[in-house]
């Protein structure tokens, strides 16, 4: 009887035959290996989706392996309705768990994915089971779209979704009493119960797990909350940019952040200056990962960042990071000697410190003794003696170097110079035998040397210390699933390199990549970043320049006669390499003409 329905085209669940079924009339699988599952399917259990039992086999077409995406687009395709990659964060979880209930979806196997007045888009696997649509059309008052979604996504965000705005929901239930505003209105909620919301509820736990497994499976740097007046803001910031992911009430954001708060050991109840602190925690796949917190009073509330540090970016290699062999060789040459200093500079966010502690692991044999002095500790390495800076007892960057002194160090990392006393410190440091690191904010190499030089340092003392300065951006790298070649004859791409690479003349490459965007890349076009890297080694020739208070002009062509490739020059060879894109180098790296700036 029920295979009769299906051939009419009834209601009906798929089944493994029908989907292998038209797997072999579509060419994309052979019937041979079609019949062999067929026998075999008594071992699945019933629950399992046959999209999800055909990727089970790792089957390719061609070169490509036939994933459950890729399944879930050919079934899509066959039965004439949209594909749709669910995407948490372009769904508003609030608006579309209002849809319907969490049985309904659970029930019928579909998952609402967005909503608007006239219409209401839900995801299925299921595109012969209807019998929800009218009713939900009926009770909705919206039109129904249908899209075609990875089962075991539905599956999985029916919790997630339903799970997190019930916790939300109720969270905010329990904080109905409290005032949401700061007190940066407080005169105007006078009359209202001051109850506060408390920060150990089940729910606001529940919550703030969620917000770091969300943001740790979508690879995000760092978590924005942000209070506003009636909803609170969470972004998270991937590949360099923001993406917002939820409008939170503000009575519960506050509470996340006091629960954020008493995980970092912060003083919960001081709300009216900055905070810092760090948790350590873990991942599904129990990875450990860092989160450095920094909270800031603002007009509605505390606004806090927390910046996540994954410990595996200590043990990268050089390439990984996007060295090439000069820079590498030239790097090398610089933190090699066995005293002097070596700077890092570049703006906040542009891969100093990765850089630094990959060379500080590289260097903490356990011959030598490494000591750091950070404001605030990055990331806790047990290689390394570490101290942070401390200004409300006096601490600074130069107390903390005088200190490390007397403590036999072999190297010295001086989380950032600032100023004279900072600067003269560090060439103390090197005269005496020490290798020193640090970073110092330019906008390129050359502007280091003369940045040095207004702060005060003796011209002769930077020639007798500095080593070299290595400045760096990073750029968002092409999804290698997806990217494009292209010819690069087009006026207007043929401008964009030209002007990327004034005045130096660069050979013009035939062909580029261009973004495209899938499903590996959320549809950016852009999957992880890199760095571009200048190199600037402290030669005699250069030497004698900054000894003359040389312009920055004289110092950058010196040290590119010398082989220092510009930041746009090095941006420029991983466009060539088909790495990056004209218009990411261009957003990062500035023009000669804008580089003593900063």
């Amino acid at each position: 009887m029920q295979q009769a329905v299906k051939a009419a085209g009834g209601e009906h669940r798929l089944s493994l035959g029908e989907v292998l079924d038209g797997l072999i009339e579509d060419k994309m699988i052979g019937a041979e290996a079609a019949e062999q599952l067929k026998k075999e399917r008594r071992y699945y259990r019933g629950t399992m989706h046959p999209l999800a039992i055909v990727a089970d086999q790792k089957w390719k077409k061609g070169n490509a392996l036939l994933t459950l995406d890729a399944l879930t687009e050919w079934l899509a395709k066959r039965v004439g309705l949209e594909y749709l990659h669910i995407d948490p964060l372009k769904i508003d979880f609030a608006a579309v768990t209002e849809v319907m209930s969490s049985a309904y979806a659970t029930r019928f196997r579909i998952l609402p994915v967005g909503v608007s007045a006239k219409e209401t888009i839900v995801a299925t696997a299921e595109p012969h089971v209807r019998e929800w649509e009218a009713e939900l059309a009926r009770i909705s008052k919206r039109e129904i779209r249908r899209v075609i979604a990875n089962p075991l996504d539905i599956e999985r965000y029916q919790v997630e979704f339903y799970n997190l705005a019930r916790s939300i929901k109720g969270a905010h239930r329990s904080a109905s009493a409290a005032s949401g505003l700061s007190n940066f209105e407080q005169l105007v909620e006078l009359g209202k119960s001051d109850k506060q919301f408390d920060a150990n509820d089940a729910h606001i736990v529940r919550i703030v797990d969620w917000l770091w497994q969300y943001a740790f499976e979508q690879r995000a740097s760092d978590i924005h909350i942000e209070p506003r007046r009636e909803q609170g803001v969470v972004r998270f910031r991937i590949d360099g940019v923001l993406h917002q992911v939820y409008q939170i009430p503000a009575a519960v954001l506050a509470a996340m952040t006091s629960r954020i708060k008493i995980l970092g050991r912060m003083d919960v109840v001081e709300k009216r200056r900055p905070q810092d602190g760090r948790i350590k925690t873990r991942t599904l796949e129990q990875a450990d990962v860092e989160l450095r917190l920094s909270t800031l009073p603002t007009a509605f509330g505390e606004k806090i960042v927390m910046r996540i540090f994954d410990p595996e970016v200590l043990v990268r290699d050089f390439r990984e990071l996007g060295f090439s062999d000069d820079d590498q060789k030239r790097w090398n040459e610089m933190t090699a000697r066995p005293n002097g200093i070596v700077l890092v500079t570049g703006p906040t966010g542009s891969g100093k410190t990765t850089t630094l502690y990959s060379t500080l692991k590289t260097l903490a044999t356990p011959e030598v003794n490494v000591c750091t002095i950070e404001d605030p500790i990055e990331m806790v390495e047990p290689a390394f003696n570490q101290m942070q800076v401390q200004p409300a007892i006096e601490l600074g960057f130069a107390e903390g170097v005088r200190a490390l002194m007397r403590q036999d160090p072999d190297i010295i990392m001086v989380g950032e110079i600032r100023d004279l006393e900072t600067a003269e410190m560090a060439v103390q440091s090197a005269l005496t035998g020490h290798l020193v690191l640090s970073t110092l904010h330019t906008n390129d190499a050359p502007s280091a040397v003369a940045r040095l030089l207004e702060l005060g340092v003796a011209p002769y003392l930077l020639n007798a210390t500095l080593n070299g300065v290595m400045a760096q951006r990073l750029v968002r790298t092409l999804c290698p699933h997806c990217k494009q070649k292209m010819d690069l004859q087009r006026g207007e791409d043929q401008a964009a390199w030209d002007t990327l690479v004034a005045p130096w003349k660069a050979s013009r490459p035939a062909m580029v990549c261009k973004p495209v965007g899938c499903l590996e890349c959320r549809m950016t076009g852009y999957l992880g970043r890199v760095g571009i890297y200048e190199t600037l080694v402290f030669t005699t020739a250069i030497k004698s320049l900054a000894a003359k208070n040389a312009e920055i002009t004289a110092l950058r062509e010196q040290a590119m006669k010398e082989g220092m490739k510009p930041l746009r020059i090095s941006g420029a060879m991983k466009v060539a390499a088909g790495v990056t894109t004209i218009d990411e180098v261009l957003k990062v790296a500035p023009p000669i003409r804008d580089a003593s700036a900063g």
